[in-house]
Order: structure tokens, then C-alpha cells, then sequence
């Protein structure tokens, strides 16, 4: 396929092109602003390749988005991904504005190009949206009921695409996954914010007791199931895609703990996040249906995702000496060491 991937630059789009690339042959174009989670070291392994095109512009910039949708090599754009977005909850509590510009804006401008191109329309989505569920699973007709600011947003966005496909007939699918882990995250995130603080010392950071329940997809996993929503599902359709395992945070923290050799008196318990959800979990029944499944399990792929870390210093060192280091001390009172 020929795709325009927004948001392409950040963790969970960059391991989608990387797969893309590697195992369907597609021709794929990157529109991505780069804030500081979007990252240009996300492309090193493939940004020869032929098949990849990179756009620096913003989704809410409509001569971004017609630039990023010139005819590529191999003909016209069929379908546009969109993965951009603003990802962290402590940030759109502190910073709700750059949250509602990039989710509420960004998307109708894309939507308004896919319209008048006549694209396919895929939008990426989060189980927050659902909000918090105590016993269960989440299927995609619960009701919507966000709690944070991100979360609220990123629902605002979906309703925009239902809007889309019920009004004007745009072939839209939205495809919401469950908390994604794996190579190239940004470090505010639970997973790579303890290994990094694990390897190097520093105190281990926990909201509250830390039984939030997390249900942890495999970023290679979520991706799989975005291609394959985009292949075989239905216009108009919502699809989640969860993982195989729920965990809860103090678990995911002992885990990083025992894979890193870190001392777990390095666990710290900190003030509660405002809202803090409780437990997730996606029932993955209708994708499931189409013929996908998860194939990495958590204790597998947080293995894997602690050693990937460990081995590219290349990539985070920028990152914690960076600016990074003012976020996580006005997030957490301390300084990295």
C-alpha cells in the first residue's frame, strides 16, 4: 500500500513503518512535527530506503498535509494512518492546550484531506478513552468516559471520525490499543522511565501504591493490528487491540528491578497522578475475528524492551541530559543523576 503515516516519528509510528517496511513491501510517506517524543533517531535503520519519505510539518497545518500527500513513486496516496498525537497524561494535565490543538484540530484537517482526496482513513486510538473498569473487559460498544484531558481529547478525535464516516461516507476505521511497550519510547513513560532509572541509580518512582492494572500490548503487536484493520476491516468500525497480559505498575516496576540488577530500595512511592485511572483492559474479541492475535507476552517482550535499552545508549543518553532532565524534575521533585 501507499500510505501517508502521521505521527510517524514517535514510538508507537515508528515501529509501524519499520514493520511496514520490512514485511509488506508498502511505500510510505511520514508527516511528523517532531516535538520532543518524535525523534529522527527513530528512522536510522531505514531512512535510505527508497520507499520512505519524511515530511517535517504539524497535522494541523493543512499545507503540511497537502505537501506530505504529493504523488509518491509508485502513484497517489491510498490511505492516510494517523498515529499523531500528544501521548502524556502528567503532560495534559499540566498543559492541556497543546493536547486539544493537535487532537482536535490536527484530526479535522486530516479528515478534510482524506474527504477531499477520497482516502482511507485510519485513526489511532487509546483504551483511555473508555476510562477506568474495575471487573471485565472493554468492548467497542462500552461507553466512552474519559478522565484526563489526554484522554478526553483523543475521544473528541474519535467522535470527529465517526462524524466523518456517518455524514460525508469517509471509509474511517479507528483502531484503540491497549498501553503499548517496546523499543524507541519515550522515556516520562512507566516502562523505559524505570529501566533508564534502574541502570543508572536513580530512585524508581511509583503513583500511589502502584496497583493501577495495566493491560501491556507490544508496540510490534499494536502495529499488526492497525495493518490489519486498515487490510480487512469495516468502514466506520472501532476495533481494540489488547494484549495478552494485565499487570499491575508495582508488579511491572519489580520485574524491571529483578531483569536490571537494580536494588528494589530504589522503590519510591510518590503522590497519586490527579484522576489516576484504576484498571484497563480491552476485550480484542472483533479484531481477533479478522484473523489477528498478539503474539509477544509481557514477560517476553518487557525482557526483550529492558535489553534493548540497555544496549542503545545511543539513543536515550541525548534524551536524559537533555531537556528531558527539567520535565522529570518538575514532574518528580528530583534531580537525575
Amino acid at each position: 500500500m501507499r500510505l501517508l503515516v502521521c505521527g510517524g516519528a514517535g514510538f508507537i509510528g515508528s515501529n509501524f513503518v519499520r514493520q511496514r517496511l520490512r514485511e509488506h513491501g508498502d511505500e510510505l510517506v511520514v508527516l511528523d512535527k517532531l516535538t520532543y517524543a518524535g525523534r529522527e533517531e527513530n528512522f536510522h535503520d531505514f531512512s535510505d530506503d527508497p520507499r520512505f519519505r519524511f515530511v517535517h510539518g504539524a497535522i494541523e497545518d493543512p499545507q503540511a498535509v497537502a505537501s506530505a500527500l504529493e504523488q509518491g513513486s509508485r502513484g497517489p496516496i491510498e490511505a492516510i494512518v494517523n498515529f499523531a498525537a500528544e501521548t502524556h497524561v502528567d503532560r495534559s494535565i499540566a498543559e492541556p492546550d497543546a493536547f486539544v490543538r493537535t487532537h482536535a484540530q490536527g484530526t479535522y484537517v486530516l479528515l478534510e484531506a482524506a474527504r477531499e482526496r477520497e482516502l482511507r482513513y485510519l485513526q489511532v486510538s487509546t483504551d483511555e478513552v473508555y476510562g477506568s473498569i474495575e471487573d471485565g473487559s472493554f468492548s467497542e460498544d462500552s461507553p466512552l468516559r474519559p478522565s484526563s484531558p489526554y484522554s478526553a481529547t483523543k475521544t473528541g478525535a474519535d467522535l470527529l471520525v465517526q462524524s466523518y464516516f456517518h455524514t460525508y461516507g469517509l471509509p474511517a476505521t479507528i483502531c484503540r490499543g491497549s498501553n503499548n511497550y517496546g523499543a524507541y519510547q519515550y522515556p516520562e513513560k512507566l516502562i523505559p522511565l524505570i529501566v533508564l532509572n534502574a541502570l543508572h541509580g536513580d530512585p524508581l518512582p511509583v503513583y500511589g501504591d502502584g496497583m493501577q492494572v495495566r493491560n501491556w500490548i507490544h508496540a510490534t503487536d499494536f502495529g499488526r493490528a492497525i495493518g490489519h484493520v486498515l487490510e480487512h476491516g469495516a468502514p466506520g468500525e472501532v476495533y481494540n487491540a489488547g494484549g495478552p497480559d494485565e499487570c499491575p505498575n508495582i508488579e511491572v516496576v519489580k520485574r524491571i528491578v529483578e531483569l536490571t540488577g537494580a536494588d528494589e530500595s530504589l522503590i519510591e512511592h510518590v503522590t497519586d497522578r490527579p484522576g489516576h485511572d484504576r484498571r484497563y483492559s480491552l476485550s480484542s474479541d472483533k479484531v481477533r475475528a479478522l484473523g489477528w492475535e498478539p503474539r509477544v507476552r509481557f514477560a517476553e517482550g518487557l525482557e526483550q524492551t529492558v535489553a534493548w535499552y540497555r544496549d542503545n545508549a545511543w539513543w536515550w543518553e541525548p534524551i536524559r541530559s537533555g531537556d528531558y532532565r527539567a520535565y522529570y524534575e518538575r514532574q518528580y521533585g528530583r534531580t537525575l543523576a
